[in-house]
């Protein structure tokens, strides 16, 4: 890989074709949410990088200039050096470029919906845990095909309702097949995000 396509990140072959990126939420890291790829899928292979961005010492995969406002020309190059670095991480492992699905909570959701709307053909689908719109495209992408569970908190101070039906609205006009389902808790994460997220990638076919 070059310096430009190389993260940090843990790579755990699987047995299956699919492989999962595991996308953390702000002041993770790449071992964070291995386990949950692994309660999601005890098959799959798993590519969990490190976000590059820093914001005060926590790892970010983009910068944000207060909490829900995001720089979304930081936003675009970040999603690109991302999908270069799946695309690299994809033909240096020898695995299945079609059938990659995110696996992003909070900020890692939102790079995941970010890297669907500027590179569509990276990812099969998506789980967005607690994701809200990153930004709006010029052009929306043809997302015919590809299958995203957005699971929202129905108390989450940091992204409200709105928010959340917005980024389904936008996935949807892109043809995407989206689910929304609703916790009834705030921004953390809860066993029926996990449960509901297990069961929604055990329909997706591949």
């Amino acid at each position: 890989m070059t310096d430009a396509e190389t993260f940090i990140h843990r790579f755990v072959p699987g047995k299956s074709k699919r492989t999962l990126l595991i996308l953390h939420g702000t002041g993770g890291n790449e071992d964070d949410l291995l386990p949950v790829g692994r309660m999601l899928d005890p098959e799959s292979s798993l590519l969990s990088p490190r976000g590059k961005v820093l914001e005060n010492g926590a790892p970010r995969f983009f910068r944000r200039l207060r909490e829900g406002v995001f720089d979304e020309d930081d936003v675009i190059r970040r999603a690109n050096e991302l999908a270069d670095f799946v695309t690299a991480a994809v033909a240096e492992n020898s695995l299945d470029a079609g059938n990659v699905i995110a696996v992003g909570y909070s900020n890692g959701a939102n790079i995941a919906s970010a890297m669907m709307l500027l590179r569509p053909e990276i990812l099969r689908g998506a789980i967005l845990l607690r994701g809200q719109v990153p930004l709006i495209p010029e052009k929306l992408p043809d997302l015919s095909g590809k299958a995203v569970l957005l699971s929202s908190g129905k108390l989450d101070p940091i992204i409200d309702a709105d928010n959340a039906s917005s980024l389904v609205q936008l996935l949807t006009k892109a043809g995407a097949s989206v689910t929304h389902l609703w916790q009834p808790v705030g921004h953390e994460l809860s066993r029926n995000d996990l449960d509901a997220a297990r069961e929604w990638l055990q329909g997706v076919r591949g």
